[in-house]
């Protein structure tokens, strides 16, 4: 399987890839390919940081499914009860269905992305206030955010209902979503190599374009940590995948109960294919779910199968301009797919 997976790699544009397996829920095995920077002597290693861009998505989804198992956070209430540092703007569209946090990590808020918004790190803008971003203060979104379409109605694919999580979070816990995340997610799962604050060093991947060459500033990074900010290992995200695989099974509740993991794992309102922080589909006669990072220089995907134990993390420093399936990534999940997918 290395062999393939190296020549897989070598063929193509992508200088380096890093992949975490699971089986039998628990991890089986870390593999690098490449290197680090393209042109450079420094080969990708287990610990060596990728962005993570929307698989951002799912560790976030997590922290909330842990509030709300706790009480902290209620899934199906007016988000505008407890936020309070901005409020979702009153409209008729949601008189009669209110914007939740089912809605919200499941894409059916009503909420749509303004064009040309959500991009990285602008060095003139600096990092943004979240409500700067909501009111439309920022070029990050340069458009005061509010409901287009009546919540529950439709999907679309939103940074911003990420940003509006992240800010019920703040307000809710008083402290930054980088602290709350990294007391309730990173440290009681040993996540030790994820971040959303990265500096220059040798841990850092730089990213790339589709023929391979450096992107401006070697390491992008999204102000909006909830919706895109991670930058992480397959290894570190193969800790958390393997959390969300026990729970439900009901053989954990570190983070997760049996019934909390179930209703990620449940299709939601209008789109059968949506979860909560997941995306579902029935391959292979078993349900997987998936998470999928796109950004500027980085692509990857978090797949598994939770009736199997099995899931895999795989993660590249180049875009390739096409879906994660359509590349290398998709290649290489189908050279894993029948060790994923077969009874244990």
């Amino acid at each position: 399987m290395r062999k393939q997976l190296t020549s897989l790699v070598e063929q193509s544009t992508v200088p380096g890839m890093s992949l975490a397996i699971i089986e039998k829920y628990n991890l089986q095995t870390t593999e690098c390919f490449g290197v680090t920077e393209a042109g450079a002597n420094q080969w990708v290693k287990p610990e060596t940081l990728f962005s993570a861009c929307s698989i951002s998505k799912f560790v976030t989804a997590m922290l909330v499914m842990k509030f709300a198992g706790r009480g902290i956070l209620d899934l199906d209430e007016d988000v505008n009860r407890k936020l309070v540092s901005w409020k979702v703007p009153e409209s008729p569209l949601i008189k009669t269905s209110k914007v939740t946090l089912r809605k919200l990590l499941s894409h059916q808020a009503g909420i749509k992305d303004p064009k040309e918004s959500f991009g990285p790190l602008n060095e003139a803008e600096g990092f943004p206030l979240m409500q700067d971003v909501l009111t439309g203060k920022t070029a990050y979104c340069p458009y005061p955010v509010h409901v287009k379409e009546k919540p529950g109605g439709s999907f679309h694919y939103s940074d911003t209902a990420y940003c509006i999580i992240q800010l019920l979070i703040e307000d809710v816990t008083e402290k930054s979503f980088e602290t709350i995340i990294k007391e309730e997610l990173f440290e009681p799962l040993r996540m030790k190599n994820s971040t959303y604050t990265v500096t220059e060093g040798d841990k850092l991947s730089s990213g790339h374009d589709k023929v391979g060459r450096t992107v401006n500033g070697k390491y992008p990074v999204y102000p909006f940590p909830a919706a895109a900010g991670l930058w992480t290992t397959p290894t570190d995200l193969s800790l958390i995948l393997k959390e969300f695989l026990l729970a439900a099974t009901g053989k954990s509740t570190l983070v997760l109960s049996h019934s909390l993991a179930e209703e990620m794992l449940s299709p939601q309102g209008c789109a059968p294919f949506s979860g909560l922080g997941v995306f579902l589909d029935w391959g292979e006669g078993e349900k997987e779910i998936s998470s999928f990072g796109w950004g500027i220089g980085f692509q990857s995907m978090l797949v598994a199968y939770p009736s199997l134990g099995t899931g895999a993390v795989i993660m590249t420093n180049a875009n390739l301009g096409v879906h994660q399936l359509k590349g290398v990534i998709g290649q290489v999940y189908k050279q894993l797919l029948p060790q994923l997918t077969k009874s244990y």
